[in-house]
């Protein structure tokens, strides 16, 4: 098991109570030096184990754990490549968690079934059998350890996280930056899938070329190609002007895919042959720009289960994961929330103070299925309304509102009062750009136009 800084061995422990969580994504303190300083263990000590097949036509065969999830299925791209044409392509993984073993389907045909019984996840007991298919395999502790170096620094440029998971992910992305891979994040919506790729782009080379995000999910499926590769003047209805599109703006610089497992099949091809062949032809002309740029993709599906569906194409995907960066759930990491909502207070209270400790008690009891996202909407709403009581905890109480005027005006000068700073702020972080910023919060433009000039905001 993933021990911090100890020599526990116990590889394969009895299933956990369901577990609590957390992890840390904004500004953060920092020392004179700008980093954010921790006195906790450098090291992550795991505990191998080793998987062996005891039943099918591999039998024999076996592998050894790392610390990094151990895959298993027929294809390529996994760790434990198995021959029994009834294990799916990827089949299901391994995962050694702070509290055990823990085995995961990834959408398999024939499933994955722990000691007889079809499971999507569960924590594997000493003894236990997984059978995957027609293949039966044994899994079992090795006797060894492998230690891995922490980063002691508790942020990666404005990323935060105290917790050996996120500074698992920091150490990766330390290693990475200064490359051309391109990198697959892959995490639930609301965990800063975008701003990793955004400190990851500042950290690189091309830092002083263009960050040009493009949203999958956001587009058209009859706009997507033009939106990647251009076009010219009348390539199609509409087309009054030519234009480049997401590739070429990118030139030098990077190039981030938000929600990739959005992108329409019959899209996935032409995507793959650009990564490849590293030209694209914008739509109506017959003239080929050469690329220039690095890719960051992201999603919040295991692209592996989409895969297996049909509905990714397997080649598409292994271009893709040439790093895969896994960002786990708020809920996972729950010593990260203390220092999250730490630096969210200050940022919306504007005031260089510790936020009360009620409020990151009472916040550290819940399960945040938005993630950082919906924790920073959450101290945010607590500040601008004042919804913070005496003993710290957030409640419902009223204290500073006018209860001699009508609860409709009362609400809509509250709602007023929000709309004012989140556009004032997300058009600030978007240096005034109407479109990126609409782009950037999944708003419609004109919406977010009228918002500004009710509001007397200014724009670009």
């Amino acid at each position: 098991m993933l021990t911090r800084g100890d020599s526990t061995r116990s590889s394969l422990p009895p299933p956990p109570p369901a577990a609590t969580a957390a992890a840390a994504l904004a500004d953060p303190p920092a020392d004179g030096r700008g980093k954010t300083r921790s006195s906790r263990s450098t090291q992550a000590i795991f505990d191998c184990f080793v998987v062996r097949v005891v039943r099918g036509v591999d039998e024999g065969r076996e592998v050894r754990s790392t610390s990094e999830p151990l895959a298993i299925g027929s294809s390529p791209g996994n760790r434990f490549i198995l021959s029994d044409p009834t294990v799916s392509r990827h089949h299901c993984e391994l995962t050694v968690m702070p509290a055990g073993l823990h085995v995961r389907d990834l959408g398999s045909t024939n499933g994955t079934f722990v000691d007889g019984v079809r499971i999507d996840g569960a924590y594997l007991r000493p003894g236990s059998r997984l059978t995957v298919g027609g293949t039966t395999l044994a899994i079992e502790g090795a006797g060894e350890q492998v230690i891995e170096a922490l980063p002691a620094d508790e942020q990666f440029g404005c990323l935060l996280g105290a917790s050996p998971a996120m500074r698992r992910v920091f150490s990766v992305l330390e290693r990475v930056a200064r490359s051309d891979s391109t990198i697959l994040i892959d995490g639930e919506t609301g965990t800063g899938k975008t701003l990793i790729a955004r400190m990851v782009h500042e950290r690189s080379e091309r830092s002083g070329a263009p960050f040009i995000v493009l949203d999958c999910s956001a587009i058209p499926p009859t706009l997507i190609e033009s939106e990647l590769f251009g076009h010219e003047k009348g390539a199609f209805t509409g087309a009054v002007m030519a234009r480049a599109g997401a590739f070429e703006a990118a030139r030098g610089g990077t190039l981030f895919l938000d929600e990739i497992g959005e992108l329409p099949i019959d899209m996935q091809p032409k995507l793959l042959r650009a990564l490849e062949e590293r030209v694209i032809k914008r739509i109506g002309s017959t003239e080929t720009t050469r690329l220039d740029l690095r890719l960051i993709a992201a999603t919040n599906r295991d692209l592996r289960q989409e895969v297996n569906r049909g509905g990714f194409r397997p080649d598409l995907y292994y271009r893709l994961n040439t790093v895969r960066v896994k960002v786990p759930p708020l809920r996972d990491r729950p010593e990260d929330i203390p220092l999250l909502v730490a630096s969210f207070y200050r940022q919306f209270s504007g005031v260089d103070a510790a936020p009360p400790a009620g409020m990151i008690v009472d916040l550290m009891r819940r399960p945040w299925p938005g993630n950082v996202r919906e924790l920073r909407s959450a101290v945010e709403r607590a500040v601008l309304l004042g919804d913070v009581g005496a003993d710290g905890e957030l409640d419902d109480k009223l204290e500073g509102h006018d209860l001699t005027i009508s609860f409709r005006d009362a609400k809509e000068g509250a709602i007023a009062r929000f709309e004012r700073r989140y556009v004032r702020e997300l058009l600030a972080q978007h240096q005034g750009n109407l479109s990126r910023a609409a782009r950037a919060v999944r708003m419609d433009r004109n919406h977010l136009r009228d918002l500004a000039r009710r509001h007397d905001i200014p724009i670009k």
